[in-house]
């Protein structure tokens, strides 16, 4: 085994402990909603329902949540903040995975650089990122699709204590049987060239396409309520031009999965929609938290 790309958070965001990792990861995908799946209007519909509430409760979220019966999403986007905050969000989507435990062989998995700004999509040249729960292969290969795109390279810098990523993997180890990772760092980049990146690692059914991203950020829990609201319907009408850049923190890999999503006809679902203010944290300033599915 070459070089390894070890934890950053461990033990800050998440546990260190393997086994209260793992039943941690579980937990949050059981109590995931299960709940029939909706028509676009009707989700756009819940949504607004869910802005004008101030309970911002699990009856919320169960309001907006549809699930997927006998398939599993193309993609998925999924927040990224301490599990105590954001983890039954991200819990609402990964429960969306469970008829494609056995199939999903690939995870192409994008997130915003939140340390080092740069120019395009970075990737890691590294032969497996590691949690406490064991090591996940990079699928090295699958870069040589994308080799000839300028707005891509390997470039590890960002990858130094950046959480985005990382968040996501317990719930994947947990979830998958047998997965490879092909991991993205976004930088300045337009929609357009994360959608074309996405396009040459489409794949089929053996390919999850994953982006991490929260929504707003420290506003009072009714701003935030309203303005996440706005962006949960962005999403789901697959509008990225809707997005401004005080709405998530990953808006370009969401707009270029928008982007990627539209060209293929899939649909988008929102499957939760709350704040830290809900989870676990004060309402005086909060952090966004949606999970959306496309298929």
């Amino acid at each position: 085994m070459g070089v390894l790309r070890y934890p950053n958070v461990a033990g800050t965001l998440y546990p260190a402990d393997p086994r209260a990792l793992a039943a941690q990861v579980r937990a949050y995908v059981r109590s995931a909603p299960d709940t029939g799946p909706r028509s676009r209007a009707e989700t756009e519909s819940r949504t607004e329902q869910a802005a004008g509430s101030g309970t911002g409760s699990r009856a919320r979220a169960d309001a907006l949540a549809p699930s997927m019966p006998g398939r599993w999403p193309k993609a998925l986007i999924v927040p990224h903040a301490g599990y105590i905050y954001s983890g039954p969000v991200a819990g609402s989507a990964y429960a969306q995975l469970a008829a494609g435990t056995a199939a999903i062989h690939r995870v192409v998995l994008l997130g915003p650089s939140h340390r080092l700004p740069f120019h395009g999509l970075a990737y890691s040249q590294a032969e497996a990122f590691v949690t406490p729960l064991g090591q996940i292969p990079v699928d090295r290969e699958a870069y040589q699709a994308i080799t000839d795109l300028p707005q891509a390279r390997a470039f590890e810098a960002p990858f130094q204590g950046e959480h985005c990523l990382e968040v996501q993997l317990p719930f994947l180890q947990v979830l998958l049987e047998d997965f490879h990772l092909v991991p993205f760092l976004v930088g300045e980049a337009t929609a357009a060239e994360v959608a074309t990146v996405l396009e040459r690692l489409w794949g089929g059914d053996e390919t999850l396409i994953l982006v991490s991203s929260d929504l707003s950020h420290y506003l009072d829990y009714a701003t935030a309520r309203r303005l996440d609201a706005a962006t949960s319907q962005a999403i789901a009408a697959l509008e990225p031009a809707a997005i401004g850049d005080d709405q998530a923190c990953g808006r370009i890999p969401v707009k270029g999965l928008l982007n990627a999503a539209r060209h293929h006809g899939l649909g988008c679902r929102v499957l939760d929609l709350r704040n830290s203010g809900d989870t676990a944290g004060p309402r005086n300033q909060v952090v966004g938290y949606g999970a959306f599915a496309f298929a």
